[in-house]
């Protein structure tokens, strides 16, 4: 897989512009950074920063599909990536096969950040 020409781009609406990878089978029913069992068919997604529960729109830019998620998980990203789809969510949008789109991806509703317990 080859890193993006360009890193992602923020707008002021809450949107990112970039490209997302999927992961799914080896994690699948491990726990995840939210602490909730992952499911690789259920509509979520891994990202760095975003609080856990906000819910974003992604929209593959190659053929138009779209598919709502909430972030449940974190991880590293390459440079370049915005979001990891679950397999699930990357099926509804036609990326499984190439393993990476360019995507457009909106807020649509903010997760609440957590405590710290320090």
């Amino acid at each position: 897989m080859l890193a993006p020409e360009k890193p992602a781009e923020t707008t002021t609406n809450h949107a990112l512009h970039g490209v997302a990878s999927w992961y799914g089978g080896v994690f699948n029913g491990r726990r995840t950074a939210s602490g909730e069992i992952y499911n690789m068919y259920a509509m979520t997604a891994c990202h760095p920063t975003l609080p856990f529960g906000t819910v974003v729109r992604v929209v593959n830019r190659k053929n138009g599909r779209s598919v709502v998620v909430r972030i449940t998980d974190r991880g590293y990203l390459y440079s370049g990536r915005i979001l990891d789809l679950s397999y699930g969510a990357a099926q509804k949008i036609g990326m499984i096969k190439p393993g990476l789109a360019e995507v457009d991806m909106e807020v649509l509703s903010w997760g609440k950040p957590r405590k710290s317990h320090n």
